[in-house]
C-alpha cells in the first residue's frame, strides 16, 4: 500500500476513549429485556439469549479472566468508514488484557468463517490500517449465515484455531445472523461467544442503546461536501436542476442529515411519502411546483435530494415490490429461464394480482427491468440499481411541459442526475467515527473477556466529549421482530426509519419551505481532521437534534 501524506499523518492519531474503558472495567447489569415486538415468537426462537440485561461499564474492579483467549473477526456487508478502527480497538483491548491473546481475521466476510480462510492479525498489520477507511484489512462479504451446516463448519474451524469468541461487524441483517449464531452456539454449549458491532452508513441500525451506527457520520460529511460543491456550481451557472440520489437503502437518514447540513431546495423523505400515501405522480407534482415557483423568481436551478429506497415507500410500489419478492423467491428458475426482459415482464404480469399487474405495466420498461433484478442475499430488492433520479427527471420534465402549455410555468428546465453511494463508504473516518469505532471495538473486547454472548457493543451519550461516553452491551434479541423475508416470516433486527415526530425531521420541516423558494445553500467543505474541536469533532446534526 502506498500511503498518502494524510494517511501518514493520521497514523499518529490516538482515538479518544470513554473514561470507563481507560482502566479496569466493572460491569453493571440492568433489568431483564424483551424484544421490540413479537415477544413470544422471539423468545421461542432464542430461549438461551432472550431477556438478558443491558450492560453498562463503569470504572472499577474487573471480573474478567486473564486466561489467554483467541478471537475471530468478521466484516460483513457493505463497507463503512471506521471499520479498521473497530478492529484496532478490539485488538488493543484484548492485548491490554493479556499480550498472549490472539486475533484472527476471517477473510472475505462470513464466507471466510465457513471456508476457514483466515489471517492472524499482528501489530505490523494493525498499525498499517489505523484511522484508515475501507475494509481491505481482511475484506468483507455478503454470505448469509443461516444454515446449520454453516454454523457447524464455522464451529469446527473456530475449534481448530482455538477461537473462544467471534465478533461480527455489520448492519441489521448481519447482526441478526450474529444473534442466530450466538443462540445456536449457546444451545450446543459450544464454548464460542458471539458479539456484534453496529455498522452501516444507512443509519437504520439505531435505538435507545445504539444512538448511531458507525460510518454514518463520515459518509454524510462526504456526501454533504459533494452536495455543497454541486450547489455552489448550480448557484454559479444558474442553469441546472441537480437530482441527487443518496445511498441509504430502506431509510432516509442520510438524505435528512445531508439536507440539514447543506440546505437544498427539495428533500424527499421516503417515510413521509409513505405516511401521506403519496403516489409517484404526487411526488413528481410537488417537485414540479417548486421548480415552477423558483422559475417565477428567475431561478432556473436547484437541488433535489432523493433517498435511495424511495420507490419502496410509495404505497403502490411497496405493495408491488412485496408481491415481486414473493414471486421471484418461489419462481426463480422459471423467471431466469426466459432470455429477454420482455418475456420476464409478461410472465410476471400473469402471476401478479390484477391491481399490481396494472402498476407494473404502467412503469417505464427500464424501471420495471430494474425491479426484476436478482435480490440481495437477504431477499431485498437492489434499490441502488433503480435509477430513481432519472425516472424523476423524466417525469418532472413531462409535468412541466404540461404546466407550460397551461401557462403555469414560465422557466427553462435542464437537469443532471447523480448517485452518491460508493463515494462515501470507504472514506477516511472523521474524528468522530475514528473515536466511536475504536470505542465500539474496545467495548467488544471487554464483553468477550467477561464471557458475554448474544450482545452488541454499545457506546452512548455521543454528543458529549468522548470521555463522558457510556460504554456497554445491549442484547441483540432486544432489537428483534418478525418480518417476511424470501416469502417466510423470519426474526430480524427491526430497521430504524426516520421518525416523522422526531426532532431532526421537525428541524427540516421548519426550514424547507424557505429553502425551496430561496437559495440558502450551505457549502460544508471537506472533512477536517486537524484543528479546533468545534470544527473537527462535531457529531451529526441528527444526533445534536435528538439530544435536545
Amino acid at each position: 500500500m502506498i500511503k498518502s501524506p494524510l494517511q501518514i499523518a493520521r497514523e499518529s492519531y490516538s482515538p479518544k476513549l470513554p473514561a470507563a474503558l481507560k482502566g479496569s472495567v466493572k460491569i453493571v447489569e440492568g433489568k431483564k429485556t424483551e424484544s421490540v415486538a413479537d415477544q413470544a415468537d422471539i423468545e421461542k426462537l432464542f430461549p438461551n439469549t432472550y431477556g438478558m440485561p443491558v450492560l453498562t461499564f463503569e470504572e472499577g474492579e474487573s471480573g474478567a479472566t486473564d486466561k489467554a483467549i483467541s478471537v475471530g473477526l468478521i466484516l460483513s456487508g457493505g463497507q463503512a468508514p471506521g471499520g479498521h478502527n473497530v478492529i484496532s480497538g478490539i485488538y488493543d483491548g484484548l492485548k491490554k488484557l493479556n499480550p498472549a491473546n490472539k486475533v484472527y481475521g476471517f477473510l472475505g466476510g462470513p464466507g471466510g468463517l465457513v471456508d476457514n480462510n483466515y489471517q492472524e492479525l499482528t501489530d505490523d498489520i494493525i498499525d498499517h490500517y489505523r484511522n484508515t477507511g475501507g475494509f481491505d484489512i481482511i475484506g468483507s462479504g455478503r454470505t448469509k449465515l443461516e444454515e446449520v451446516e454453516q454454523f457447524d463448519k464455522g464451529l469446527e474451524n473456530c475449534k481448530a484455531l482455538g477461537i473462544n469468541a467471534l465478533v461480527i461487524i455489520g448492519g441489521d441483517d448481519s447482526n441478526t445472523n450474529a444473534c442466530v449464531l450466538a443462540e445456536y452456539y449457546k444451545q450446543k454449549d459450544a464454548g464460542v461467544q458471539v458479539i456484534g458491532c453496529p455498522k452501516t452508513i444507512d443509519g437504520d441500525l439505531k435505538n435507545e442503546m445504539i444512538e448511531t451506527s458507525f460510518g454514518f457520520d463520515t459518509a454524510c460529511k462526504v456526501y454533504s461536501e459533494l452536495i455543497g460543491n454541486i450547489q455552489r456550481d448550480a448557484n454559479s451557472a444558474k442553469k441546472y436542476w441537480h437530482f441527487i440520489k443518496l445511498m441509504g437503502r430502506s431509510a432516509s437518514h442520510i438524505a435528512l442529515e445531508c439536507a440539514l447540513q447543506t440546505q437544498p431546495n427539495i428533500t424527499i423523505i421516503s417515510e413521509e411519502v409513505e405516511a401521506k400515501s403519496m403516489t409517484l405522480d404526487e411526488v413528481v407534482s410537488d417537485i414540479a411546483n417548486k421548480v415552477a415557483a423558483r422559475a417565477a423568481n428567475g431561478e432556473n436551478f436547484g437541488t433535489v435530494l432523493i433517498p435511495e429506497g424511495l420507490v419502496e415507500f410509495i404505497p403502490a410500489m411497496k405493495k408491488l415490490i412485496a408481491e415481486l419478492n414473493d414471486l421471484l423467491a418461489h419462481n426463480e428458475e422459471e423467471v431466469n429461464a426466459f432470455e429477454t426482459n420482455k418475456e420476464k415482464r409478461e410472465y410476471l404480469v400473469e402471476k401478479l394480482s390484477a391491481e399490481m399487474a396494472e402498476v407494473f405495466k404502467s412503469l417505464p420498461n427500464a424501471i420495471a427491468n430494474q425491479l426484476m433484478l436478482d435480490r440481495d442475499p437477504h431477499g431485498n430488492v437492489q434499490v441502488s440499481m433503480i435509477e430513481t433520479e432519472k425516472l424523476l427527471i423524466d417525469m418532472v420534465k413531462a409535468k412541466l411541459k404540461k404546466m407550460k402549455k397551461a401557462g403555469e410555468y414560465v422557466g427553462k428546465f435542464a437537469a443532471q442526475g447523480h448517485f452518491f453511494g460508493y463515494e462515501g463508504r470507504c472514506a477516511a473516518p472523521s474524528n468522530f467515527d475514528a473515536d466511536y469505532c475504536y470505542s465500539l471495538g474496545y467495548t467488544a473486547s471487554v464483553l468477550i473477556a467477561e464471557g458475554k454472548t448474544g450482545y452488541m457493543s454499545s457506546v452512548r451519550n455521543l454528543t458529549a466529549p468522548a470521555e463522558k461516553w457510556i460504554a456497554g452491551g445491549v442484547p441483540v434479541t432486544m432489537m428483534m421482530n418478525m418480518e417476511r423475508r424470501h416469502g417466510e416470516m423470519k426474526p430480524v433486527i427491526q430497521k430504524a426509519l426516520v421518525k416523522l415526530d422526531g426532532a431532526p425531521f421537525k428541524a427540516l420541516c421548519a426550514k424547507r419551505d424557505d429553502w425551496a423558494l430561496n437559495t440558502k445553500y450551505v457549502y460544508p467543505g471537506p472533512i477536517q481532521y486537524f484543528g479546533p474541536t468545534e470544527v473537527c469533532d462535531l457529531p451529526t446534526k441528527t444526533l445534536v437534534e435528538e439530544s435536545k
